[in-house]
């Protein structure tokens, strides 16, 4: 997972550098800069028509060029960037769709429970014509679906019922309006009564509509009474502009933002003392002002600070987010991250995708589990200051520079999906390329598996689930044993209660503790005549030469193991005198000597110190009842009991995974037992 986020923010931080190698490229090749101020003497009359109505401000009164220019000088700023989005948006010219409602509950779905938007709907009555001609309608859809005004067709003969309720018997045009100021609140509806069936006249309407819902100050007191009042709304944005209404995205945003942000336009048009907007630090007309708690700040001075509908509308967001903004966020970073799973992953392409789709999953899921407990806890009002300080730590930090290149590069992105998806499926690729390079440098199959061979492993690790339940945690083999042995699957089927036999991997055998079974009696003359200190001396370094060479001696003879058909003995053919007395004696007399130690030289005992310390002392293997000999090779199970190495390694290779003294399972780490260390003064009794 932290491998999949670095490298998403390693994909941001490619974007942020590409971004501003594609500014250079520009300033370059034009000598402007996206926030380069245009001039509107220089544009054309269509360009400037083009801007007013991205802007939302009506210009069907003004024939001139120069009433349209004065116009746009009156509404804000121009920005090349502004210029090059509108621009671009005009040639798109796609076509928007109209949703058509099917009866009341469709409508009373999308448009009367829609709290946060405006909706503009055509009725048409039965047997009528509608109101507004086809082309013109299109024409219409086009132009307010600019502002997030969605738009559809009610056709009274699927429910006349709810149209006569409703009172329409005649065609004509509704709009819904949220009624109140507070977030989800009441819809109104409210009916076009126009003559003029015209695109500019009902566009009038629908702006006029949506202003009303502003506050608007027209003298200087009431200004100065708005702006020292405190009320609820942390946030506000004035538009300080000579207009006689705002532009219709700056009421668009007003309702879209209800709640959350307060919009005030200042008609400054027939102002005769403007020191008092001096005074609160606004000099220059048109002005966006953003006041909030922590100080004001001027929108437009930064980078993609454009006077249109998206450029604020991602602005506020990022001051005053709602819940949803954040969970959309979350949602599309997380699935971006689950993404890189596709290029991460190496081997069979088949294994890519199933990996991807199983890592969208877990992550997706959960995503929407740890967001219910954070919408549980949003709603506890012990939280109000924790979520004020969250907000203003997000106000100081999207008020930044750095955040405005966020900001212009997400909206740069967002108009150009198809540059974002090229740069991630060229990312991902340079990520494949090295991570495939590393695996074959460190020697790994995977990459050079096909899809077949990887469906084939797939399979096996399937079906070795399916026909045996679970018996540990550890990780399954993928080989199969039926590959090995066809026959194994007739057996299977012949005695069926062997399918509930668990699969239990045999690699563990490798790691059991073997070593030597010696005798201290067991020596030449010499070496008894140079004393215990020299016999202690030999003891450690035998030990240490036995235990070196374990896994190549397990090594050699595992193949013996499965290959003879009887159990050939691996120890030496030279008795071993103390062995064969020690286990003459009685079985409590054998258990009290295998903890104690022995001072005559008649009653010679094995050499414990070579054996490990949690192995329980014995002289005798229960699976083939035979008694150990000097120099016979060894092997302890977890429970403690040890038997010869070929006895026990034949007993569990057949299936049977535990003990055949107390039946602990051979796969199973134990505690050790509290052994009794031998004392020199302990007598057998």
């Amino acid at each position: 997972m932290w491998l999949k986020l670095f490298f998403l923010l390693l994909y941001f931080l490619v974007l942020f550098v590409l971004a501003r190698f594609f500014e250079a490229i520009v300033w370059y090749e034009t000598g402007i800069f996206a926030t380069q101020l245009v001039d509107p003497v220089a544009l054309s009359f269509k360009k400037l028509k083009t801007i007013l109505e991205c802007r939302g401000l009506g210009y069907s009164g003004l024939p001139e060029k120069k009433d349209v220019r004065e116009l746009v000088e009156k509404s804000g700023d121009l920005m090349e960037g502004e210029l090059y989005s509108a621009l671009k948006e005009e040639e798109a010219a796609e076509s928007v769709s109209s949703t058509n409602f099917s009866g009341e509950m469709h409508f009373y779905e999308l448009v009367e429970d829609t709290k946060d938007g405006i909706w503009l709907v055509q009725v048409i009555a039965n047997d009528r014509s509608p109101l507004v001609g086809k082309i013109h309608w299109e024409k219409m859809v086009k132009k307010v679906s600019r502002f997030g005004i969605r738009t559809g067709t009610f056709n009274c003969s699927s429910d006349p019922r709810y149209c006569r309720r409703r009172g329409w018997v005649r065609s004509t045009l509704i709009m819904s309006v949220p009624q109140t100021s507070t977030s989800k609140g009441k819809v109104m509806l409210k009916e076009y009564s126009g003559r003029k069936i015209e695109v500019e006249h009902i566009f009038k309407w629908i702006t006029a509509h949506a202003a009303s819902r502003i506050k608007t100050i027209y003298n200087a007191e009431h200004l100065k009474e708005e702006w020292n009042k405190s009320d609820q709304y942390w946030v506000k944005i004035y538009l300080f502009a000579n207009l006689d209404q705002p532009p219709a995205f700056f009421s668009a945003l007003s309702i879209k933002f209800t709640g959350r942000v307060e919009f005030i336009f200042v008609n400054v048009e027939n102002w005769d003392n403007k020191s008092y907007m001096t005074d609160i630090g606004v000099y220059n007309m048109p002005s966006y002002i953003l006041r909030t708690p922590e100080g004001i700040y001027r929108y437009g001075n930064h980078t993609g600070e454009f006077i249109s509908l998206q450029a604020m509308d991602s602005f506020l967001r990022s001051l005053q987010p709602e819940v949803n903004d954040l969970f959309v966020l979350s949602l599309v970073l997380v699935n971006l991250m689950a993404w890189m799973d596709l290029f991460i992953t190496q081997g069979a392409t088949i294994k890519r995708f199933v990996v991807l789709i199983s890592t969208l999953g877990t992550y997706n899921s959960l995503l929407i589990i740890s967001w219910l407990p954070v919408l549980g806890f949003l709603q506890l009002p012990y939280l109000d200051s924790f979520y004020e300080y969250s907000l203003k730590l997000l106000r100081y930090s999207n008020t930044t520079t750095l955040a405005s290149w966020v900001r212009a590069d997400w909206m740069f992105y967002s108009s150009h999906p198809a540059l974002f998806l090229s740069t991630y499926l060229g990312h991902g690729l340079l990520i494949d390329y090295f991570e495939k390079k590393r695996r074959r440098n460190n020697n790994n199959d995977e990459v050079n598996a096909n899809n077949l061979e990887w469906l084939s492993s797939l399979w096996d690790w399937y079906t070795s689930y399916l026909f045996h339940p679970i018996a540990s945690f550890q990780n399954f083999p993928v080989e199969s044993d039926w590959d090995e042995d066809p026959d194994l699957f007739l057996e299977r089927l012949a005695f069926p209660d062997l399918w509930l036999h668990p699969l239990i991997p045999t690699d563990y055998i490798k790691n059991l503790p073997m070593w030597r079974f010696k005798c201290l009696g067991v020596q030449s003359e010499e070496e008894i005549s140079e004393g215990p200190q020299d016999i202690e001396n030999d003891s450690d370094s035998e030990s240490t030469d036995t235990f070196s060479s374990e896994k190549e001696v397990f090594e050699d003879k595992q193949s013996v193991v499965h290959n003879s058909p009887g159990r050939a003995s691996l120890c030496d053919a030279e008795a071993c005198s103390c062995a064969n007395k020690y286990c003459q004696t009685s079985p409590y007399e054998r258990k009290g000597r295998s903890y104690g130690s022995y001072n005559t030289n008649e009653d010679m005992e094995p050499d414990w110190l070579t054996w490990p310390a949690d192995m329980l002392h014995c002289t005798e293997c229960v699976v083939c009842l035979e008694n150990f000999e000097n120099g016979c090779l060894l092997m302890g199970l977890p429970c403690g009991h040890v038997f010869h190495q070929n006895c026990i390694v034949m007993w569990l290779a057949g299936g049977r995974h535990c003990c055949p003294v107390c039946r602990w399972p051979s796969y199973k780490k134990k505690q050790p037992y509290a052994q009794h260390q031998p004392l020199s003064n302990d007598v057998p009794s």
